[in-house]
Formats: C-alpha cells, structure tokens, sequence
C-alpha cells in the first residue's frame, strides 16, 4: 500500500489540475459571443456566412454603441463579449481608452486602408457612411443649399432643418466637428442648432419629415435614403441628397468598427470573425446586400448605386481622437439631450 502511495499522489495533483482547469475550456468551447451595434441584418449576413464558411457558431447580442461601450467597460475584464461591433467610432473610442482592446495583428489590420482604422491599431474598420443633407427638392435646389453643414447655424435657417441629436449618428458628426473646428466653434454650432433645428427621434424620422414637407431637409447619413430608394421610395420620393464635400465637417464620413475584447477566452476565433468582416467575404456582402453602407476593405468595392468614397472629399479625422463624452458635454450644456 505504501509503495503505491506517490502514485496515487500524482494521480490526485493531476485531477486536480484538470478540474481547475475545465471552466477556462468549457468557456473556450462555447459560441463566439458578438456585442453588435451594427444593424442587425447587416451582421446576421455576416454571421450566416462566416459561420457556414467555418463552422464556428456566434451567439449575437443587439444593442447601441454607448450602450454597449458603458457595458464593457463596466464589465471590465468579466466582460462576456469577445467581439465588439459598432455602427460609428466614437464607441470604439470610449473602450480603446478603457484598455480593453486586444491589440490587432498587423495582418488584419492591413485589411483596411490607414484612414479606416485608428492609428492606435486597437480596432479596425468594416464599413462606413457619409454624412448628407437630405433635403425637399420641391423646396431647395443647388443655389439655395447650405454651402457648409456650419451654414446650418445661420438665422436663415432657424426652423427650416431637422436631426436626431439623441442618436449616436448625429454624435458622431458633431465629434468629427469637435475634432476639426475646436470646442469653441462647435459649442456656439450647438447653441445655434438649438434655435434654428427641429428634433426627430431617428434618422428614418427625420428624412420622412422632409419627405412631407414638414422641413425642409435633415441631416442624416446616406444610407437611410438608399435603403428607402430599394422597396417602394414612399419615403424619399421628394428628398435628394446634397454631399457638403471639400473637407466640410459635412463631409464627415463616420466608420463601423470592429474590436476583439482583451478578455476573450477565444481569441483565435475572435480574429477569425473580424478577419472575414473586414475582408472580402464580409466586404462582399456589403456591396451585393441592401445595407447600403460603404465597403471599406483594401480594393474592396461598395455598392455601385452609392457615391464612390474618394467622390466624398470626407474630412481627415483620426477616429482615436473623437470624444464622445465631451461632445454629450457640449450637447447637454445646448440643451440638445
């Protein structure tokens, strides 16, 4: 009995070891879980195919981008998540600043060109939209458009345009303003939005309003008036889009971004999913499906009924630096939240 006593003590450690062991597997083994802010068709598409490509299964989780970026960093290193998508940046920012990023490989970064993705290398960029005044084409017309989105806080057009300022679409414009004009301007930009905007509690919303010739135009990203153009245009008939470009604020073109959680238990996975997101299976979608939102991939080509991206002549803004919180600051302060 003796004799057998040290090999009945390795057996014990080894146990041991395997029961400590077998929660980090059984974690590891489960679904890849998606915090997605995205659209959710949009990432159903994407998770429909990456998973019949590799069999890997994803368990989608739908929120919005504050909401989600709060949670994780409330959840910390606890976080369930192992891959963060969003629909604008900004979100992708209040997380990178947190740590809780996993620095990408170079490989997958390279995926997408340097101006969508951040310079930090924390995230990177699977799609886009462009910022657009959609306007009443019964009403406006090129002469008596607003040359400059900062146009819209003239006198001029007190109760003639429309937004969501509630919206994380709208946020992420008056952050690229922040970043290019300075605190300053864009607060007294706010001020006078107050005074001259009416607010509607969406992008569709705002976009049917002009419609009806409620306002006459809004300012909301492209996509809603493409998507709306696709089945029956009962509400955009009326509506055309006026692009600001010339590196305007305007012309603010806001990237989805995608991000693997530092704490993820499945991190080769989590590379897996972003992988094909940000490149040409996930690209692919974007330019056959009806999302209607820019590829952004390397040689990757979107929709061909949208305006070709370099048409844009969008503003340079490293989305590392938009600060959301500064700009629900300056947006409460305005009495726009």
């Amino acid at each position: 009995m003796l004799r057998d006593f040290p090999r009945l003590v390795r057996g014990l450690v080894v146990a041991l070891a395997a029961f400590a062991a077998a929660p980090a597997v059984a974690q590891g083994n489960g679904p890849l879980v998606v915090y997605n802010a995205q659209h959710d068709t949009l990432t159903q598409a994407w998770v429909d195919a990456f998973t019949k490509e590799t069999g890997i299964k994803v368990v989608m989780r739908q929120g919005s981008d504050m909401q989600f970026a709060n949670q994780i960093v409330q959840e910390g290193a606890a976080s369930p998540a192992d891959v963060f998508l969003t629909e604008n940046s900004p979100a992708m920012a209040v997380v990178e600043r947190a740590g809780l990023f996993k620095p990408l490989s170079p490989e997958l970064l390279a995926l997408a060109p340097e101006q969508f993705r951040p310079s930090s290398g924390k995230w990177v960029g699977i799609a886009a939209r462009s910022t657009v005044f959609a306007y009443d084409k019964r009403k406006l017309n090129a002469d008596t458009l607003p040359k400059s989105i900062m146009d819209l806080a003239k006198p001029e057009w007190k109760g003639r345009w429309a937004a969501s300022p509630s919206g994380a679409d709208f946020q992420a414009i008056v952050s690229a303003m922040l970043a290019l004009k300075g605190e300053a301007a864009t607060r007294d930009w706010l001020v006078a939005m107050k005074q001259n905007s009416v607010a509607y509690r969406g992008n569709s919303t705002a976009m049917k309003a002009v419609n009806a010739g409620e306002i006459q135009g809004a300012v909301i990203y492209h996509y809603y008036w493409f998507g709306d153009q696709a089945k029956t245009g009962e509400n955009s008939g009326n509506v055309a889009l006026h692009y600001f470009r010339g590196q305007d604020p305007g012309a603010f073109v806001s990237i989805s971004g995608g991000g693997i959680l530092a704490s993820t238990k499945r991190p080769t996975e989590a590379e897996a999913f972003l992988r094909f997101v940000a490149g040409k299976g996930g690209q692919e979608i974007l330019r056959t499906g009806n999302a209607f939102e820019y590829a952004v991939g390397v040689g990757q080509a979107s929709h061909p009924k949208l305006v070709p991206l370099d048409d844009l002549q969008s503003p340079k803004v490293d989305p590392t630096k938009l600060d959301s919180p500064k700009v629900i600051e300056l947006m409460t302060a305005a009495g726009l939240l």
